[in-house]
């Protein structure tokens, strides 16, 4: 008998051994930025178009060493939309998404920070890459494709009572 078979079953009781939780996928960790600002009386959200599917959403990205998550979703803002205001120092939510790259898929989980909009900048690194656009609560809504961040819009708006405008 050759010692291909016990080489075989070797590796499958090691594989056997792995926990159950190191196969689920990984979720990575990024921050957001939900920009709003008070409008004749209304509160409106900003939203911006993915680079590469077109689809409205808002800004984010990865964690930023030496940046608190806040400060992240701040760069973000100014980076994908012009965004300059004043961010909350803690989360109003979170949101799952599938962030899909060119050889894989990542779980993401947004954490997201509220971004109350002071003003839009003329120029910005992705300019020309990206729409903005101010929504109604119920456009915003309607238009993100997300179910957990249509949520998250919905909550941040039922708690809006205390907002004041810029």
């Amino acid at each position: 008998m050759s010692g291909k078979p016990r080489k075989i079953q070797k590796k499958a009781k090691k594989a056997a051994k792995v926990a159950p939780e190191a196969l689920e996928p990984m979720v990575r960790q990024q921050f957001a930025a939900l920009p709003w600002r008070m409008m004749n009386g209304a509160l409106e959200i900003m939203l911006v178009s993915s680079r590469d599917t077109r689809r409205w959403i808002i800004p984010k990205g990865w964690p930023m060493a030496g940046r608190s998550p806040a400060a992240a979703a701040a760069i973000e803002a100014m980076e994908e939309a012009g965004l300059l205001g004043v961010m909350s120092e803690e989360p109003v939510g979170y949101f799952h998404y599938a962030k899909r790259l060119s050889s894989r898929t990542d779980h993401c989980r947004v954490e997201v920070f509220s971004l109350r909009v002071v003003r839009q900048r003329d120029h910005w690194p992705e300019k020309h890459e990206r729409a903005t656009q101010w929504f109604s609560i119920e456009e915003a809504i309607a238009s993100v494709s997300d179910p957990e961040l249509a949520d998250l819009i919905a909550a941040f708006a039922r708690d809006a009572d205390g907002l004041s405008a810029p």
